[in-house]
Order: structure tokens, then sequence, then C-alpha cells
């Protein structure tokens, strides 16, 4: 079996109803003021980890955390994970300045994450 090792679980996302409140919370958490902070996402970057938060689980509609685990190839994680039983939620697509992302389900039903930087 060939594999491609992934760069880690580096960005978490987390859905939360109540965006400023959220805020104050993750920041007294971390230590951190947030390094994006607009109306529809806050991030704060800490520790190798990006930390997100996303007002009524933003476009993707999340209802619980969703960790992305950090690749090389995002297509050829895709191809790797589908063939061992995952099945795609959402293709690989951009999301801005070249970043890749993607969402695959596990024979569990779990949401797995699938990042890749250009």
């Amino acid at each position: 079996m060939t594999s491609s090792a992934t760069q880690g679980m580096k960005t978490v996302l987390h859905p939360v109803s109540d965006l400023a409140q959220a805020k104050a919370v993750y920041a007294a958490l971390l230590g951190v003021a947030p390094q994006i902070d607009g109306p529809h996402y806050v991030g704060f970057e800490t520790a190798g980890q990006h930390i997100g938060l996303l007002p009524g689980g933003g476009p993707q509609g999340l209802t619980s955390s969703l960790a992305y685990w950090h690749v090389a190839d995002i297509e050829a994680k895709l191809a790797e994970v589908t063939a061992a039983g995952a099945t795609v939620k959402e293709p690989a697509h951009d999301v801005g300045d070249g970043r890749l992302v993607a969402t695959v389900i596990d024979p569990d039903g779990n949401l797995l994450g699938l990042l890749q930087d250009r």
C-alpha cells in the first residue's frame, strides 16, 4: 500500500452560536488575540495550530468541531482514503490564497478534513 504521511492536524474549526462570546473565551484560553477577526470568521494562530470560529457553523453547516489534516497532495490523499473506505463529502476546492480543502466521511460517519497549502 502506497501512502503519504500527513503533516499533522493543524487546523480545527468550531461552530459557534455567539461569535463575540466565543472569541472572548478562545482568546482567554489561547492567550492570544485573533489574527483574523471578521463577522463571518475568527481565527487564532498559536503553537503551530490554527483555531477557527464559524458563526452558525459557517457555509459548511458544521454542527460539531472539524479537524483538518494538512497534506502535501490533497488529490492523492483523497484517493488513498476513499480506497480505504472513506466517502468524499466535499471534493477538493480552493478557499483562497491557493489553499485547498476537502472533507470525507469515515466508515463510522465521522467528518474528516484535508487541507493543502500551495
